[in-house]
Formats: structure tokens, sequence, C-alpha cells
């Protein structure tokens, strides 16, 4: 990946130590609003869950969007008792800017998230994980639509889904398979640079946050799971869709004009190792020819119907020049983009003003054709001009290939790699831990806390007053039990 700015403040990704005791290597946050009846039931049964099975240490936490009901006590009840769980209050509701807030103050170097109703079976939950924690990727998400994944839910909603997954592969591109599955997880370096550009709060946060890391470079890893549908879910289908579209339209308009300084995100060189400097194998000239090739061929499509439409109403000569004005400007950026993989709005007019001397060399290549075939002949049939005119193309594409790479994209690679070791202000928030614990755990799927709307462990939660531990202390492995006949899948 390659941009006309120094690499992003990411650093190369590297596998997560196990040392001593510390901060917790996952943080898993579930957001939550008026879910008072099936709060403490999905925690307990998380708990056990990672407790059981999960390597490393973890913490659970529950944040709160402006619930009405006695959530808050519940969740207040559950901090108390289990020392792995916290709960983060706000004042507004919105799924994704309850995310951006615990994930942004968490010292967790895996943050998750994953919806109260535990649609989806836990046992993804580490190899969900488990790449983040290798270093292998940057982001990871549970996908319905894998072609392994058992999924029991509505006609209606498979619908809605699967046709939204088409919008987004039809107009921003996408290449992850589902973006709506409350189940996702990203490396906290990542965090730290990527929710600062996603603007949504609700329910697009997800999409928004998928389409810009992909775009960006970033690793996805999908993970087929076992989901069955909630029939008491209270999300707003219709509501929710016109929210989502009125995303991928913002979306889609920042990215077309540049606006997001994705660059930010790219990785050091020599983490890709597309980018590496190896003997004998040129560097990116095949991935850049083929693209070149596509670029090239679309182009020319475009170039032809524009020839078609404007010699309707024009003579030969102008509408070749129209013609190839219009389709050269549109080359240049597609190449900029895809073929050299130049990104942010950094340089484009220069290489715009390059790509249009390139085009001036194609027009003289073409026109010539052109007066060379007038010359010939008086009145020449229109699929002749065609036929010249992609004779003359083909003869200017390899130059202009060549000048592409050469003069207007040219490689500035000097051999040296950089690494930029992501900065982090650790945001306030409480490290000390409730060392109460009921005794009585295991039987929490059963009869735990029964009386959750009572109020004795409802307590006043101000995040100024609070600080995440050190975020550099290694992490502390735990040794799970080998099986648990009560995880029944």
């Amino acid at each position: 990946m390659r941009s006309d700015s120094s690499p992003g403040d990411l650093p190369a990704r590297e596998h997560l130590p196990a040392g001593s005791a510390g901060t917790p290597v996952l943080d898993v946050v579930i957001p939550v609003y008026n879910e008072e009846k099936d709060l403490q039931r999905c925690v307990v049964r998380l708990h056990e869950h990672l407790q059981r099975t999960f390597p490393y240490t973890f913490r659970i936490t529950v944040a709160d969007n402006a619930s009405t009901d006695a959530t808050p006590r519940v969740a207040a009840r559950l901090e108390s008792r289990i020392p792995e769980v916290r709960s983060c209050r706000l004042e507004e509701k919105g799924r994704g800017r309850a995310l951006r807030t615990v994930w942004s103050a968490s010292d967790a170097p895996v943050l998750a998230y994953m919806d109260v109703d535990l649609s989806t079976d836990l046992n993804a939950l580490l190899p969900l994980v488990a790449p983040l924690i290798s270093g292998h990727s940057d982001l990871a998400i549970g996908s319905r639509l894998a072609r392994s994944s058992r999924v029991v839910r509505g006609a209606k909603r498979e619908f809605i889904s699967r046709g939204y997954n088409l919008i987004l592969r039809g107009s921003l591109q996408a290449r992850f398979s589902d973006a709506q599955c409350g189940f996702k997880a990203i490396r906290r370096d990542v965090a730290q640079v990527l929710l600062p550009l996603i603007e949504d709060t609700g329910w697009f946060f997800d999409t928004e946050m998928l389409v810009l890391a992909e775009r960006a470079g970033l690793r996805i890893h999908e993970v087929p799971v076992d989901w069955v549908d909630d029939p008491d879910s209270t999300v707003h289908i219709l509501r929710t869709a016109t929210d989502d579209l009125k995303g991928v339209w913002r979306v889609g308009r920042a990215l077309g004009t540049g606006s997001l300084p994705l660059d930010r995100l790219a990785r050091p060189f020599g983490d890709d190792p597309r980018d590496r400097d190896l003997a004998d194998v040129p560097g990116g000239l095949a991935r850049q020819l083929v693209g070149f090739c596509v670029v090239g061929a679309l182009s020319t499509l475009f170039y032809l119907l524009l020839y078609s439409g404007f010699r309707t109403f024009s003579g030969s000569q102008v509408a070749n020049a129209l013609a190839l004005l219009v389709s050269a400007v549109a080359n240049t950026a597609a190449n900029r983009r895809l073929t050299f993989g130049v990104r942010g709005r950094g340089g484009a007019v220069r290489h715009q003003a390059q790509g249009l001397v390139v085009f001036g060399i194609g027009l003289a290549l073409t026109s010539g054709s052109l007066a060379a075939l007038n010359a010939a002949t008086s009145s020449p049939a229109h699929s002749t001009e065609l036929a010249v005119l992609i004779a003359a193309n083909l003869a200017a594409t390899v130059l202009r290939f060549l000048l592409f790479r050469a003069w207007v994209f040219p490689d500035r690679r000097d051999g040296t790699s950089s690494t930029v070791v992501a900065r982090h202000t650790p945001a306030p928030y409480d490290n000390a831990y409730d060392n109460t614990y009921d005794n009585d755990h295991d039987n929490a799927h059963d009869n735990a806390y029964d009386n959750a709307h009572d109020t004795d462990g409802l307590r006043a939660r101000d995040a100024a007053d609070r600080t995440w531990g050190d975020a550099t202390m290694q992490l502390q492995p735990v040794r799970p039990h080998d099986h648990d006949p009560r995880d029944a899948r």
C-alpha cells in the first residue's frame, strides 16, 4: 500500500505476549438498553464460558445506553459480585456511541462486543479474537452468511440481511460478508486510530467501521457462527434500514471525494509482503499491470460509449476530444486509487494535471489516426472509425502505463522501513475490582440474583473520577477447565 504521506500511526502487528499479571487481554462490551430481564442471565453465562474456555485474563463491560428501567441496578449488582464485570452508564442512546465510549477508554489490547441476547453461539468467541491476539488480523467479525454458518431465523430478516450486504457490495465495494452481526472484535491500537474517523453513533457504526478499515487495507478476519434469531428483538427494522442507507450514502460520498484520511491507518512498509523488496521480483509490477488492464478495459468501454453519444451531435474530432477528456479524468482517478494504491487528496491535482499531459499524447495518437482515415476515404463507416480508434487506443494504453508508472505515480520507496508506534493516552476509568463474589455462582443459570430489581447494589458512576490501568503491562494467562457438560451447544 502506498500513499503520498508517510505511513500512519499504526505499528506492525505483533503477537500479544503472555506474562505477569496485569491488564486483561480481552474486554467484551455488552451494549444494553432496557434489558433488565436478560442482562444478568447473559453476563453470568458469558462469564462462566470465558472462565472455562478463554486462556487469558478478561473483562466484561456492560454499557448502558440511557436505560429507563432497572438495567442500571442489575448492572451495578453484577459489578459488585463478579470481579471481572464493569458497568458504564451513558446518558444518551446509541450502540455506536456506547462502543466508542468504552473502547476508547479500555486498556485491554483486544476489544470485542456482542449483543445481550447471545444469539451467537459463544464457542465462536475464541476463534474470533485468536487472530487478533496472534497478530494475524486487525479486526474480526462473526458471519451468519458464510457457507459453514448455521443460522436459524425468519425469511424476512434473512432477506433484509442479504439485501443490505448486496447494497454494500454494489455501492461501497465491500468484500466482507456480514456487516450487521452483533459479534465483532478489534485490536486496541487499530481502534484508537479508527474510532475518531467514524461519525455514526447508532446501528450503522459497525458498517462504517468495517468499510473504512477495509478501504485502508487492514485485514478483517471472518468467523462462521451458529446463530439463532431472537424473536423478542426490539430493533426497529424500518428505521434502522433508513438510517443505514443514509450512512451508506454519506460514507460513499466521503470516499468518493477523498475527504477521509485513511492513510493514517496504513501499516508500516514491510508489514504487507507485497511492499517488500524481494530479489528478482519486480515490486508490484504484476499487480499494477493487472489493475491497469482492468481499469483500461473499463475506460475504453466508457470512452467508446461517450464517443458514440457525442458523435450524434458533433463531428468526429470534437466527439473524440470530449470523450477522451472525460474518460481520461476518470481513468487517472481510478488508476491512482486502484492500480497504484494512492489514497487521500494529497497530490490529486498534480496527478490529474500529469494525467492530462498523458491524455494529450493519447489525443494526438487517436486524432492523428482519425485524420489519416479521413484522408484515405472521404466518408468512412462508423464501425471503421471505431476499429481505428481501438487500435490507436491500444498503442496509447501501453505508453500511458509506462508514463503512469515512471512519471505520474513513481514508486518513491527508498528501501527503509518505518515503524511508528501508536500513541495512546488512557481515558479515565475505574481499575479497582470489587472482590465480593457469590460463592454459589455455579448455579447462576438457574437462581442467581433473584431480586434483580433490588437497589442495594446501585452506586453512582462518574467516569471522570476514574483511571484505567497502565496499558503497557504484560498479560496473564489463566488456565481453563477442560470441559463442562453444562455448556451444551
